[in-house]
């Protein structure tokens, strides 16, 4: 038997390759996963090691419980003063103790007016003299005058700037203009560390501007003494500052950096394996129909091998053998495809990162083990049911030519009834937040099963459906035959159509929740903001983007304004529970503008001792008028306030608002945002316009109307249905593959029908247009199919999302278009080669065909 099987596996190479190249791509995904993380892993663990390589002790003060849990990094921490610094160089075992200055948010205005962009890495703003032992001078010198600055060479070549030129920099102040008088790069002749771009200024100037404190340090580099090891040093720092202090060895802040970006590449490797997993499970419903066909095709040298003696286990460990043979090959080819993967994913994520020196590509044990339990796991699954069937055919089937006839369709309806019922009774659970802790596995477990479920009723609805489409095609004789080829086989039609269906739905699905997500914020800003114009710029990361005060004062100035609001917010702790508070430079002006409402108390005024809080908040918190309210900002000592009004009415403003007399506690104390409401009648072009003239030294932000506002902040939601369509676009190129595996062994399995039908005058012309409306019945019932289920999907998850603010259900009715569209242009793509192979037939072979 075993002789036998590879003996049959061999004659349908070709047969199997595109099933096997649908398992391929899979592993290829999983594997690429695991080889792109364990690189860049390796990559962080050798930069960080070698960024506090001259490390021995840093002392930083402990982060404040306002940030404490969203950061621990230069943003959150306050500095540390000459008279801790002094304190710190006298414990017994210090060799020296240098203060440094160092903390994201100087940002350098190019030779375009423009802010240099970052893709993610920070924007470093340094004091010189400490700074200068860690790097290496290329063109210049180091900053010695207030109005200097010295930049990291990738800054210099972004900017397109050099040593003499004049630039202006942003911090925690408005823009100040500095004289380049260095350009510097690191040992190894590298331009950057990790792609992040770096101002040095003075030291006075670097404690002013990026600590906001004079006399202060963001960190002390501490030297061990002679004969004291780090450990040690540590210890004796620790027990002489105390809690309020963050004492690390080298190793350790090498450790614990590496730790947080192996967080983050733990994100992005699920979310590849997620996408993978889809793959996969498309891969298995072209898998499966390719062992269903060969089975059928299979049936005389099926029954032979019974009738000579072959038992049903025998049967089924021969189709199983040609499962783990194609799966193995499968998986060796996908490993090595995902070595190349991961290669390419690695060396565009150092680019994008910097020009990161990745390091080698490794082949870790996950990759192998995820290949081959995937490869060869994904293939026997797919391939058992068809295993069984062929178990089945009985020895007496090999005197006839005719196949074993479908069985009826009501077993196998009734279970796709029960799996559906199942996988939408678990979507329920989860959607409504009735499953606690393990929400989104019932989630996902609720989909996997609706697709399921899905896939099983679709055989009883293939039929119908099917010759529906094909009426389309069906006014020429090639139409009228290949629609009734689409639905001479409901299963097979079936499972084919399955297969685009998953891909379809889940982008269905998500443009369902995006585009609903975002019709109800428009609703929401039509009923509620009565804003004309917004002042605001994109926030990257600690680089908060932010405007000069003085910029207000000066729009409400303007003629055609009625009224002008800036406003400022960061995190702190509200009576022990972290919050984002806000505060306004004219609160008075924002029930006009966002149709606030007075629950209790007054809402059109603030002291200096008071704060305004929404119902919800209030509710939540047991809070009233006159309920003491302490507020610990990230800089300063906590605050005691009361609460003046209680306010609602408001979908766009909620929270705490603070007095804008404590800005100064924040950490950036610069507006980020600015609202204007204009007088009736007035222009609002000619309003812009004089407040663009006011934002001139403000390049990150800029003035726009309420509409392109609206537009700026749904962009990122449309960035995000793109992710997810390219990373979705595997399993519908697989689906394909579907498409054209199904019809390549259908018109194997046709051979005589088709030399009979060019015997009695069918052109070949005709033929390949009869393939041809074959493939796109199947696919665009695939593709109704998955809008179906995806609207289904993208429905109910809208509508359990009702209370969390997104209240209009939309339907993306342009991009389901576009996705029927495309369902056609595949079905024509995946005719192409199944329909030449059958035009060229040769007529008197087929006839004879046995």
């Amino acid at each position: 038997m075993i002789r036998a099987t590879l003996t049959s596996l061999l004659s349908r190479k070709v047969r199997l390759l595109l099933s096997g190249l649908a398992v391929v791509l899979g592993v290829m995904f999983v594997s690429g996963s695991f080889i792109l993380t364990d690189a860049l892993g390796r990559t962080f663990d050798q930069f960080f090691a070698g960024v506090y390589a001259n490390t021995d002790v840093e002392v930083r003060r402990a982060p404040n419980a306002a940030s404490a849990e969203f950061d621990s990094g230069e943003r959150v921490t306050a500095p540390i003063g000459e008279a801790e610094l002094r304190r710190i160089a006298a414990v017994p075992g210090v060799a020296s103790a240098e203060g440094v200055v160092m903390a994201d948010g100087a940002r350098l205005i190019g030779t375009n007016g423009k802010v240099v962009p970052s893709t993610g890495p920070p924007r470093f703003g340094v004091d010189w003299p400490s700074h200068a032992s860690d790097v290496q001078l290329r063109e210049g010198r180091g900053p010695a005058a207030d109005d200097e600055i010295a930049i990291n060479a990738a800054l210099a070549e972004a900017a397109g700037v050099t040593v003499g030129d004049r630039v202006g920099v942003l911090t925690l102040e408005p823009k100040r203009t500095f004289t380049i008088v260095g350009i510097f790069g690191y040992p190894g002749g590298t331009d950057s560390m990790g792609g992040s771009q770096t101002v040095a200024f003075t030291r006075p100037v670097a404690q002013r501007l990026m600590l906001g404190a004079p006399g202060s340090y963001a960190y002390v580099d501490v030297k061990a003494a002679t004969g004291v090891s780090d450990e040690e040093l540590r210890d004796r720092l620790a027990a002489e500052l105390g809690p309020g202090f963050d004492v690390k060895t080298g190793e350790q802040l090498a450790e614990a950096a590496s730790g947080e970006f192996a967080e983050a590449l733990n994100f992005v490797n699920y979310l590849l394996l997620g996408f993978a997993a889809v793959a996969l499970f498309v891969a298995v419903f072209l898998i499966l129909n390719t062992f269903s066909i060969l089975v059928a095709q299979r049936t005389r040298e099926l029954a032979l091998l019974r009738a000579v003696g072959a038992g049903r286990r025998q049967v089924i460990g021969s189709v199983l053998l040609e499962a783990i043979v194609i799966g193995l090959i499968a998986a060796v080819l996908g490993l090595a495809a995902g070595l190349g993967v991961g290669a390419l994913l690695a060396n565009v994520f150092g680019r994008f990162a910097g020009d990161l020196r990745v390091a080698a590509i490794g082949l870790p044990a996950g990759a192998v083990v995820g290949a081959f339990a995937v490869g060869v796991g994904v293939t026997v699954v797919a391939a058992l049911v068809p295993a069984v069937r062929a178990s089945r055919i009985p020895p007496v089937a090999a005197l006839r030519d005719a196949a074993i006839p479908d069985r009826p369709l009501t077993k196998l309806t009734l279970a796709g009834a029960a799996v559906l019922a199942t996988g939408a009774g678990l979507l329920a659970v989860g959607l409504t937040g009735s499953a606690s802790d393990q929400t989104l596995w019932t989630i996902l477990g609720g989909v996997l099963l609706s697709f399921i479920g899905t896939a099983l009723l679709t055989p009883l609805v293939a039929r119908p459906v099917s010759g529906l489409i094909g009426r389309l095609f069906a006014w020429s004789v090639p139409g009228r035959l290949g629609q009734l080829n689409a639905g001479r086989n409901p299963r097979r039609t079936a499972i084919t159509a399955a297969a685009l269906m998953v891909g379809i739905a889940l982008i269905t699905g998500v443009n369902t929740v995006i585009t609903s997500g975002k019709e109800s914020f428009r609703k929401v800003v039509a009923d509620q903001a009565r804003v004309d114009l917004v002042i605001a710029g994109e926030n990257d990361g600690f680089s908060m983007a932010t405007f000069d005060p003085a910029v207000i004062d000066e729009v409400s100035k303007l003629a055609g304004v009625q009224a002008a609001t800036a406003q400022y917010g960061d995190v702190a702790v509200v009576n022990g529970e972290r919050d984002y508070v806000v505060a306004y430079s004219d609160v008075a002006a924002l029930t006009p503008m966002f149709g606030l409402t007075a629950t209790d108390g007054a809402i059109d005024r603030l002291s200096p001792e008071e704060v305004l809080v929404d119902a919800s908040t209030a509710t939540e918190r047991g809070l009233a008028v006159g309920s003491p309210v302490t507020v610990q900002p990230p800089r300063g000592e906590p605050l005691t306030l009361t609460v003046a009004g209680i306010y609602g009415g408001s979908d766009l403003l909620a929270g705490v608002i603070v007095p804008v007399d404590h800005v100064d506690q924040f950490y950036v104390s610069q507006p980020s945002a600015g609202y204007i409401q204009l007088a009736p009648g007035a222009s609002v072009d000619a309003v812009r316009s004089e407040v663009d003239r006011l934002l001139a030294d403000s390049p990150e932000v800029s003035v726009v109307d309420r509409t392109q506002y609206l537009d700026d902040q749904l962009a990122a939601a449309d960035q995000l249905l793109l992710i997810v369509q390219i990373l979705l676009a595997l399993a519908i190129l697989i689906a394909v593959l579907g498409v054209v595996n199904t019809l390549a062994l259908s018109v194997l399995e046709r051979t005589r029908e088709l030399g009979l039908l060019r015997a009695v005058g069918l052109r070949r012309g005709q033929m390949m247009r009869m393939v041809t409306v074959e493939a796109m019945v199947i696919s665009l019932f695939g593709a109704v199919l998955g809008l179906l289920v995806g609207a289904g999907l993208g429905t109910a998850v809208v509508r359990a999302l009702a209370d969390e603010g997104i209240t209009e259900l939309a339907l993306p009715w342009t991009q389901m278009g576009t996705y029927l569209l495309l369902a056609a242009l595949v079905g024509v793509a995946a005719a192409v080669l199944p329909a030449i192979r059958a035009a060229r037939v040769n007529v008197l072979n087929a006839i004879a065909y046995e």
